[in-house]
């Protein structure tokens, strides 16, 4: 085997360069969580993952899964040997984001990245605490953009979706943790594996800076719910020429009793437009319940049987327990 090239050495020194500067720039304001839950017996160990500083007075994002359940607590652990009590501020199971309140004062935040910019084949870092080891840091690339999990709460179900997948190495415990961009912004909150290699993060973006402020003041987050099922399906020819084609959402079932049963939607429907948005996939109407629309009359252009309608609908919140 030949010697490595003084371009494949500079090259390797530049990688290592901007892994080690990720890893110190932002290693600190990476968490070990170890999460407990109130018995009468005392507080027991129910789990374990990772928190990123938001504020300098206590406030760390993470996994809502890491923290799922009742009365759930713990501590908080730095690589500077601080150790801080911590207690769940918010949590929405249906973005696998929870924000909670650490007792510690001068904490250092991560600044968080846009990962709407994010590329195909970009080096991401990986910072968290798998298997409880704290302070790792694994390497990789953007594998791919726009990946979905499905999420529940009680028996509301939402797809997560614009996921990042990663290939950089990711455990159990990492969850809650943050991936970074080479320029040491947090570009999301590692999620899940979902496969050796296969990694999935929660982005931040403009829809997750939202969330997170919700559950920073609010500690939830408030949803719009219409109350149907659907898929998606090409638009039908003659609205596909009056729309330069695309696609819209097929209604699939309609919930007795709900916003939209009221407001007269019926399975086969073809709803194309909500409130003056084109509806092209289940995603685009997902992003359209948020809470301003809760008690706001509406109007869902369909196809029904080849016919234009108007409805009008008034979303009502979402209850998801």
């Amino acid at each position: 085997m030949s010697a490595p090239t003084h371009e494949e050495i500079e090259a390797l020194d530049a990688y290592s360069r901007t892994v080690v500067g990720v890893a110190e720039r932002v290693g600190p304001s990476v968490a070990n969580l170890r999460v407990t839950r109130r018995t009468r017996a005392g507080n027991m160990p129910v789990g374990a993952g990772s928190g990123v500083v938001l504020t300098p007075d206590g406030f760390l994002l993470t996994s809502a899964h890491v923290v799922a359940g009742r009365q759930r607590r713990g501590r908080a652990q730095f690589t500077d040997g601080r150790d801080f009590a911590f207690e769940v501020v918010g949590s929405d199971p249906l973005s696998d984001l929870a924000v909670l309140r650490a007792g510690g004062s001068d904490l250092e935040p991560a600044h968080l990245g846009e990962a709407d910019d994010l590329r195909v084949g970009q080096l991401v870092v990986a910072i968290g605490n798998p298997h409880g080891f704290a302070g790792s840091v694994t390497a990789g690339v953007v594998s791919a953009l726009g990946r979905s999990l499905p999420a529940s709460s009680g028996q509301a179900v939402r797809v997560i979706d614009n996921l990042i997948q990663t290939d950089a190495s990711l455990n159990p415990g990492n969850s809650g943790g943050a991936l970074v961009d080479s320029a040491g912004k947090v570009v999301g909150v590692n999620t899940a594996v979902a496969g050796v290699g296969l990694g999935l993060a929660v982005p931040i973006n403009p829809a997750t800076r939202k969330i997170i402020g919700s559950l920073m003041s609010e500690g939830r987050v408030r949803r719009a719910y219409l109350g149907i099922a659907g898929g998606v399906r090409p638009l039908p020819p003659h609205a596909a020429a009056e729309r330069d084609g695309g696609t819209c959402v097929e209604v699939v079932e309609v919930v007795e009793g709900s916003p939209a049963a009221q407001g007269g939607l019926r399975p086969e429907d073809l709803l194309v437009e909500l409130d003056g948005q084109r509806i092209a996939d289940v995603g685009d109407l997902q992003r359209m319940m948020v809470a301003e629309l809760i008690g706001t009359q509406v109007e869902a252009v369909v196809i029904r049987a080849g016919r234009t309608l108007r409805l009008g609908l008034v979303p009502v919140e979402l209850v998801t327990s």
